[in-house]
């Protein structure tokens, strides 16, 4: 029963870790500029949630493959955005990503027994 919390939580918070940084891409819509200009800075913000979205479709399957992908990025957006040098409010949005790629890992390393 643990196992299969384990397996679906890890699913469930990577999900909304990417629907978080999803909703804050929405902002590139509005102003003055051209659709095609807003299209594209919605693209380019959403550029780690497509790398995201990669790790998850990995994970789902390889879980430690994926889990490392989710650490992986945990440490790219951390150094990003500087969280390590004194941004640590960045931590709200980065942080789940971490927990998520740990409970990954942790999953495939227990239902091994």
């Amino acid at each position: 029963m643990f196992l299969k919390i384990l397996k679906w939580f890890a699913r469930i918070l990577a999900i909304l870790s990417i629907l978080f940084m999803l909703m804050f891409s929405l902002d590139s819509f509005g102003g003055d500029e051209s659709f095609g200009r807003q299209l594209l800075g919605f693209l380019k913000h959403n550029i780690p949630v497509f790398v995201l979205i990669f790790a998850l479709i990995i994970a789902w399957r390889y879980e430690i493959a994926g889990g490392a992908l989710f650490i992986a990025s945990f440490v790219a957006l951390g150094i990003f955005f500087k969280t390590f040098t004194g941004n640590s409010a960045s931590l709200i949005v980065i942080g789940p990503i971490f927990i998520a790629g740990i409970s990954f890992i942790l999953h495939r390393m227990l239902s091994r027994e």
